[in-house]
């Protein structure tokens, strides 16, 4: 199995099955549910590299960084600045 087209295809759907977890541990947690309900083949080390690397993905896409709503405050702020 190709774990780096894994760790891809999991990140690209975080935003659905991530969808209501909250904080980091609970995405862990998420993401290892994941594997073990679809990629139960896995090694243990596979499982672990895989997490890994879908949660780096996400911290570069800052995923923990944004509150919900957060974006449209800071638009809905700067329309009255003009």
């Amino acid at each position: 199995m190709n774990l780096s087209a894994l760790i891809d295809e999991i990140a690209a759907q975080a935003d659905d099955f991530l969808d209501g977890f909250t904080g980091r541990a609970d995405a862990r947690a998420g993401i290892q549910e994941l594997l073990t309900a679809q990629h139960n083949s896995l090694t243990e080390t596979e499982r672990k590299h895989v997490t890994d690397g879908v949660m780096s993905i996400l911290e570069d896409e800052g995923f923990f960084d944004a509150t919900p709503g957060a974006a449209e405050t800071d638009a809905d702020s700067s329309a009255g600045e003009d």
